[in-house]
């Protein structure tokens, strides 16, 4: 069933990387150039980078120190440095992991000493964020799959990704931006917030029309529809639904938040209505969905995370 401390540190990366690929791209779409001059909430964004990018380098550390270790027959503790090395520099994943530690030290870097140019920042970070979520294809079941079916199967996942860490990262800029503490510290803090929900609406859906298309894509190199009904029968299928079923969720908060709460939250900014639209009581809707949100695309995750070392069939061995 896999090994309960991997598990954890790969959710961790896979959350981590996400959120700094995707933190970094919402202010390229869906702020303008003005809005991403503004004190606050750019320097919220900076501050959580910072805080991410040092995370994720400690835990990518940590998880290739720990998958060293058990391979060895070892604990960290014990863990010897040759065979370390010699997992790093002979493997598609110790490889990926140093393609990951350069784009998080990079991005680190970026976040700390280039925030008075806000968009090349955000460009640069967004792009080693991408390139540390790609990495992370190589410790699952695309890794494993060889010829140029691997090269489709990686290729799809990565993109999978990338869409996933976009819609995530939105979430997260959201809730920063909807923060009592952005909002009392930005005069313009409602209205960026605002005027950015509707912004997204374009990308939200592109995101979701990728991570689709992808996920079929993915699903069919991985269990084949022919296997569909066998692999239900596993734990990897099982949970593959649970997935699903809290996808379909935040598909459901999506289209809330889209078509009720960002209209209600323009017309509460706009002072329009104002009898109905209480911008407290609207805020705190759009919060409250917003979390449920983050809450059902952290589940999804840890769901990724332990999948992701099953076979899709009964009576097969984990990766």
């Amino acid at each position: 069933m896999g090994d309960p401390v991997l598990i954890g540190i790969r959710f961790a990366l896979y959350a981590i990387l996400m959120l700094i690929a995707g933190l970094a791209a919402f202010p390229l779409y869906a702020l303008t150039r003005s809005e991403r001059l503004e004190p606050q909430p750019m320097a919220a964004l900076w501050r959580a980078e910072r805080s991410l990018c040092a995370a994720g380098l400690l835990l990518s550390a940590l998880g290739m120190g720990v998958l060293a270790a058990s391979m060895q027959g070892v604990d960290l503790l014990s863990l010897e440095f040759q065979p370390f090395w010699d997992l790093v520099r002979e493997t598609h994943v110790g490889m990926a992991w140093i393609y990951r530690s350069a784009a998080l030290l990079l991005a680190l870097a970026v976040a700390i000493c280039v925030t008075r140019w806000p968009t090349t920042a955000a460009a640069i970070l967004a792009a080693a964020g991408s390139v540390a979520v790609a990495t992370l294809v190589w410790s699952g079941h695309a890794g494993a799959t060889e010829g140029a079916a691997g090269t489709v199967h990686r290729a799809s996942d990565i993109l999978h990704l990338i869409a996933a860490a976009i819609w995530i990262g939105a979430i997260g800029a959201f809730l920063l931006l909807l923060s009592p503490r952005v909002i009392r510290e930005s005069p313009n803090g409602l209205r960026i917030a605002a005027r950015s929900l509707e912004q997204f609406s374009l990308v939200g859906t592109i995101c979701v029309l990728v991570i689709a298309a992808t996920g079929l894509i993915n699903s069919q190199m991985i269990v084949g529809a022919e296997n569909l009904g066998r692999s239900l029968g596993s734990p990897y299928g099982q949970l593959l639904l649970a997935k699903l079923a809290l996808f379909g969720l935040m598909l459901a908060l999506a289209a809330a938040n889209r078509w009720r709460l960002t209209p209600a939250l323009a017309a509460a900014v706009a002072g329009v209505d104002s009898e109905s639209a209480d911008p407290d009581q609207t805020l705190a809707a759009m919060r409250k969905s917003l979390v449920i949100e983050a809450s059902a695309a952290l589940a999804i995750l840890a769901l990724v995370a332990w999948f992701g070392t099953l076979e899709p069939f009964v009576g097969t061995d984990p990766v």
